[in-house]
């Protein structure tokens, strides 16, 4: 699996989890609704780390513990 499938596969997970539709995600970490759809649908295949920092902030989460899951451990190199 590649990088942004792995993102995007965390982010829906984690508002599974917890309980969160996107809009709920939007209001608790500040990040635009339609920036989380872009990265959901494909659109924003490269999002930044600031705004993965406030979507951990809406999840209560750190960045690591948004990264610490068997699927990033297991991530190929992206360039080969």
């Amino acid at each position: 699996m590649d990088t942004y499938n792995s993102v995007k596969n965390r982010i829906l997970s984690l508002c599974e989890e917890k309980r969160m539709t996107i809009n709920k995600l939007a209001t608790e970490s500040g990040v635009a609704p339609s920036t989380i759809k872009n990265i959901l649908y494909g659109k924003s295949q490269n999002p930044g780390i600031v705004t993965l920092k406030m979507l951990c902030d809406g999840f209560g989460i750190t960045l690591i513990e948004f990264f610490s899951t068997e699927e990033f451990g297991n991530l190929e190199q992206e360039i080969k």
